[in-house]
């Protein structure tokens, strides 16, 4: 995994009020953010909202950045911790369950949530120590679909049809202020796994992907390069929604082993 860590200046440490949250929380994950000054704005959101995990896919700037210190208004601590990676794969490897921001519609399957429901859905995860992350894409263009189809389900603001457009920080403020509030909310009743496993992670799940995938293209099934990509985001996109657990990934692996040993025989 390719990960670059950010802030190495001395800074003043940050005052225990300023860093104040309750517990784990969800990841911000921004992926190919163009600005500085954008970052900086996400950051002072975050911790608004006692959100502290920081993670920056492929940012545009050089980082780290003296405009995104600038305009996170003392959200320094969050800036000092933000993390680099080189793909949206290895920034939510370690995540169980990952909400993806969309303003527009998908030709995927998947389960929509509102900033309110996702919040709550993700204290239930917590609560079972599955780590959680929600992607935001770039300013201009949104998360692309690759990036969506390593998401479990989709996090959508039903605000104006007429002009629902919300820059990078208002978006990342909107999912961290239903966060916020939702500490004294009850959770949801949701899916309960075996104590003797657990949620498989995402680095989990794209090892079983690839590993799927690759077989596919040497048996010759995802051999249309013009069709390949939609086949595989669809394919991606059913087992995300399976909520497989790790023991389950790797059974599934153990059955694409046996199949590919059984054809080459």
């Amino acid at each position: 995994m390719t990960e670059r860590k950010s802030y190495t200046k001395n800074r003043r440490p940050a005052k225990d009020k300023a860093v104040r949250s309750d517990g784990e929380s969800p990841a911000v994950i921004l992926v190919e953010p163009q600005l500085g000054e954008n970052i900086g704005m996400v950051a002072r959101a975050m911790l608004n909202c006692g959100l502290t995990d920081l993670r920056l896919v492929k940012p545009r700037e050089k980082w780290p950045n003296v405009k995104a210190e600038k305009t996170a208004s003392g959200a320094s601590v969050v800036l000092e911790n933000a993390r680099v990676f080189d793909t949206t794969a290895e920034a939510v490897a370690d995540l169980g369950f990952v909400m993806a921001t969309t303003a527009r519609a998908r030709d995927m399957t998947k389960d929509v949530f509102t900033a309110h429901a996702a919040a709550g859905e993700m204290r239930a995860c917590i609560a079972r120590d599955v780590k959680c992350g929600v992607l935001f894409g770039k300013e201009a263009v949104g998360l692309h679909n690759d990036d969506v189809a390593l998401a479990d389900a989709i996090l959508m603001v039903p605000l104006n049809p007429a002009f629902s457009s919300l820059n990078l920080a208002q978006a990342v403020l909107l999912m961290g202020y239903e966060w916020f509030q939702s500490a004294t909310a009850q959770p949801p009743a949701s899916f309960e796994i075996r104590l003797d496993t657990r949620p498989a992670t995402k680095e989990e799940l794209v090892g079983l992907f690839e590993h799927l995938e690759g077989e596919l293209d040497d048996c010759g099934f995802l051999a249309l390069p013009d069709k390949r990509p939609t086949m595989v985001r669809n394919l991606r996109n059913m087992f995300q929604r399976a909520r497989m657990t790790d023991r389950e990934v790797r059974t599934l692996r153990g059955v694409i082993a046996g199949l590919v040993t059984k054809r080459k025989s």
